[in-house]
């Protein structure tokens, strides 16, 4: 299999490759918004419990990344190519397995807690089986840094489509069905089915371009040397950081804000709106990102949309409650956040050939599964906080809230996630050394060893 990293994408591949995170988010969205409310409200499980399991699955499932990222770097290239079969045949086991996560047994509470661990954890399992694949698959596409950057904005394009669809959708499905527990079936269901659609789309209209030299068994490097090897892609490092506090910034608002419009605005009915709104404006945001990367770069793009976003979270906290200055600021910080969150997937690909470049190494799989092991930190974090917050801030279940309580979920919605991407910024401003000039110098060296490779060989 010929490496062929100069081949332009087709705007059919782009969309694939999007569509593929529509799939990613039609299961993993499901968690991420439902699920703590789910094992409150329905499964009948304290918000501490439902915290602690999203702190401890995250987590297993950050290491499960490691080792998912491990095993596809070790397999060998074939004809389906070395990334895309894991789409093809990952997408069943994980939509079985979202669904199992929404269903709730009649056990004692503490088998309901020990079920909620183990289902969550096998999702977190089946997921990365799925999502390292996934992501590594777009360094292998090209190595071209506007396509890159189309990439990146497909994929945010496709993770906000699917947030949109998911808010939209799943609780007036739910809201049809007099048992919420078959509501959850049928909703979470038809959400699963149809991502397995979206992945087998992506499979089947994506090739692999950029395919590195196979080895044989004494050119391999022991794994233990290639992740410490990875402590010298200060690039890769940054972004790391970066993202352990602006995914737990995104994460943390998602899953507090059904509380926040139950509570604070009184009026769940907005979910659709909400949804509408803010990931609308979000999935436009991304269609701006390859034209702000030709302008300012990946970097000060990432900035900007940071810094937008902080402002608009900082304002809706300080600003009284009221739905029109909610969703104008929500939508606002939107269109910003939209590039903070499309640009990492560009930027983690850029690392890929810098850590070739500076290894001589190139593992897309261990490379991304490190970069994925600090999203899972921070989503572990954005799951435990505001199950452990809930309680400290007397949060009672389907009940009138304090003032007190009101003032903390409006804080778990706006005030930390604006301190978390502040962090976040700053550590990309101070560490993050990979400018376009530097990785475009990067790719043209990369060329120029494998074209004399080939002369010598």
């Amino acid at each position: 299999m010929e490496s062929n990293s100069a081949k332009k994408l087709t705007v059919k591949e782009k969309v694939s490759y999007g569509l593929g995170d529509v799939g990613n988010g039609f299961m993993f969205d499901m968690g991420q918004i439902y699920l703590l409310k789910f094992y409150t409200d329905v499964l009948g499980i304290s918000a501490y419990w439902g915290g602690l399991v999203f702190l401890i699955s995250k987590i297993f499932d950050a290491f499960a990344d490691s080792s998912v990222g491990a095993f596809v770097d070790k397999r060998k290239i074939g004809k389906r190519g070395k990334f895309r079969p894991f789409l093809l045949f990952g997408s069943i086991p994980l939509a079985v397995m979202t669904i199992i996560s929404f269903t709730a047994p009649n056990f004692s509470s503490g088998g309901k807690i020990a079920f909620a661990f183990i289902t969550y954890m096998l999702f977190g399992l089946a997921y990365s089986i799925v999502n390292i694949p996934y992501g590594s698959l777009a360094a292998s596409m090209t190595q071209d840094s506007v396509d890159r950057a189309s990439l990146g904005s497909f994929r945010a394009i496709g993770s906000q489509f699917a947030l949109l669809i998911s808010g939209m959708t799943v609780i007036p499905i739910i809201s049809h069905f007099e048992n919420v527990k078959a509501g959850y079936a049928v909703g979470i269901g038809v959400m699963a089915v149809v991502g397995v659609i979206f992945h087998y789309i992506c499979y089947r209209n994506t090739t692999e371009n950029v395919v590195g030299q196979p080895k044989t068994g004494k050119d391999k490097i022991p794994m233990s040397r290639l992740f410490k090897l990875l402590l010298s892609n200060r690039p890769l490092i940054a972004l790391c950081f970066v993202c352990l506090f602006m995914v737990a910034a995104s994460n943390l608002r998602t899953a507090v804000q059904l509380f926040y419009l139950q509570y604070n605005l009184n009026n769940t009915g907005l979910m659709t709106l909400l949804s509408f709104t803010s990931v609308g404006i979000a999935v436009i945001g991304s269609f701006f990102i390859p034209t702000f990367v030709k302008k300012f770069g990946k970097k000060k793009t990432f900035i900007i949309g940071l810094v937008i976003g902080i402002v608009a979270d900082a304002l809706n906290f300080v600003l009284p409650a009221s739905v029109p200055t909610f969703l104008t600021l929500l939508s606002i910080g939107s269109f910003g956040l939209s590039f903070a969150l499309g640009l990492p997937w560009v930027m983690v690909a850029d690392t890929i050939d810098y850590h070739e470049w500076k290894t001589g190494e190139r593992t897309e799989g261990v490379v991304y599964s490190s970069y994925s092991f600090f999203r899972k930190l921070a989503q572990a974090l954005a799951g435990f906080i505001p199950g452990v917050a809930l309680g400290l801030i007397g949060y009672v279940p389907n009940a009138q809230q304090t003032a007190e309580a009101l003032l903390g979920i409006k804080s778990l919605m706006f005030l930390i996630p604006a301190g978390f991407n502040l962090i976040a910024c700053v550590i990309l401003i101070v560490v993050y050394n990979l400018s376009d000039e530097r990785y475009n110098m990067i790719v043209e060296e990369l060329k120029t060893r494998k074209d004399t490779s080939l002369k010598s060989a």
